[in-house]
C-alpha cells in the first residue's frame, strides 16, 4: 500500500507541474489578467486554431486525471486511518 501511495504522490507532483506548463501555454483571450503582464502581445505558438484545441484537450485530459489521483490518495488514506 506504501508503494501504491508514493507512487500517486510523486505521479500527482509531475501531473501538477505539467499543468501548469500547459495551462501556460495557453493563449490569452484578452481583458484579464493576461493583458496586464503583457500576454496580449501576440506569439506564432498558439496561433494555430489545431494546437490551440489539442492543447485544451490535453490540459483537460491531465485535470481529470490529476482528479482522480486525489480522490484515490483521498480514499487510501481513509483506508489507512480506519485500519
Amino acid at each position: 500500500m506504501d508503494f501504491l501511495m508514493i507512487s500517486l504522490q510523486v505521479a500527482l507532483a509531475a501531473i501538477s507541474l505539467l499543468l501548469i506548463l500547459l495551462i501556460l501555454l495557453h493563449k490569452g483571450r484578452g481583458g484579464g489578467m493576461s493583458d496586464m503582464f503583457g500576454g496580449g502581445v501576440t506569439s506564432s505558438l498558439g496561433s494555430s486554431g489545431v494546437a490551440e484545441r489539442n492543447l485544451t484537450r490535453l490540459t483537460i485530459s491531465l485535470g481529470i486525471i490529476w482528479g482522480v489521483i486525489i480522490v484515490a490518495l483521498a480514499l487510501i488514506i481513509q483506508i489507512n486511518v480506519e485500519s
